[in-house]
């Protein structure tokens, strides 16, 4: 199967199940696009292994199969992704073993861990979302990698908040729970659902743990920013994109805490084509 077959399956992908990202991704010129999609591809087929159907001990088995494909370096042909992946890596700096790290991520939602503090979430965001970022850069580029790195991690936790907050009626319906013990106890909230799956914690305090967790991302979307002047062009308008989706996303829950505990939230296909065009404007300036 050639690489340019397997590429095109990758983007399929990534327009099918990463739609967020799509919209930044498609910012790039055709080589890091193409790359780049391989890279989120692979992470797509890692958070299905840990989100699909069956026991903890098929899903550990799956995301271990994951591992040693990805150590292996020669993959099946009919693998498409993992053919894609590592022609890309063959062409970029991308360093795979950070897939690890997203991996280990989704053994630890496969385990049911839960989180006591902050840094104990942080550890985890780093591992699912901020390895993403570092991946990323492999294929975006920057003169100086030791100093772009810690920056696209932060971008990657900023995004992985956001999402936890998107996501926290979904998640505890299925028996996870990410925020930190420490800021459930802080602000009086158990995130008990009843019968029906509503959350019984009274909602003015509901709405002040969603503000308080929306400010701490938007902490680390303003330390992410620091990356975009270190990026060429087309590479800043794709992060910035794929930044200001989700930055936007967290404002709309932070306007509406009760609403996105109750109804998982979105952003129209209009406004996401709007932040990435203005993020490609912004580029040019």
């Amino acid at each position: 199967m050639t690489a340019s077959h397997a590429y095109r399956r990758c983007e399929q992908i990534v327009r099918v199940r990463a739609r967020n990202f799509s919209y930044g991704i498609r910012l790039l010129p055709a080589p890091k696009r193409r790359a780049l999609s391989a890279v989120y591809a692979f992470a797509r087929r890692i958070d299905d292994i840990g989100d699909m159907d069956g026991s903890a001990d098929q899903r550990l088995a799956r995301l271990s199969d994951a591992r040693a494909a990805l150590r292996a370096g020669h993959p099946d042909h009919d693998d498409l992704v993992m053919v894609a992946l590592i022609d890309a890596a063959r062409r970029y700096p991308i360093p795979l073993l950070a897939f690890e790290e997203l991996i280990d991520g989704c053994v630890a939602d496969v385990r049911g861990a839960t989180y006591e503090s902050f840094d104990d979430l942080l550890a985890y965001c780093r591992c699912v979302a901020g390895s993403v970022g570092r991946l990323s850069l492999g294929v975006f580029g920057a003169q100086d990698r030791r100093t772009a790195a810690p920056l696209a991690d932060a971008l990657g936790v900023a995004l992985q908040i956001t999402n936890i907050l998107r996501d926290v009626r979904e998640d505890r319906l299925a028996g996870r729970v990410y925020l930190p013990s420490e800021d459930l106890e802080r602000f009086g909230c158990t995130l008990d659902v009843d019968s029906s799956g509503r959350f019984t914690d009274p909602p003015h305090r509901l709405v002040r743990l969603v503000r308080f967790e929306a400010d701490r991302a938007r902490e680390w979307y303003e330390r992410g920013a620091e990356l975009l002047p270190m990026l060429d062009r087309r590479s800043a308008a794709c992060t910035a994109a794929m930044a200001g989706i989700y930055r936007s996303l967290l404002d709309r829950i932070a306007a509406r805490p009760v609403q996105a505990l109750s109804v998982r939230s979105s952003l129209p296909a209009w406004e996401k084509a709007m932040v990435a065009a203005r993020a490609l404007a912004g580029a040019g300036s």
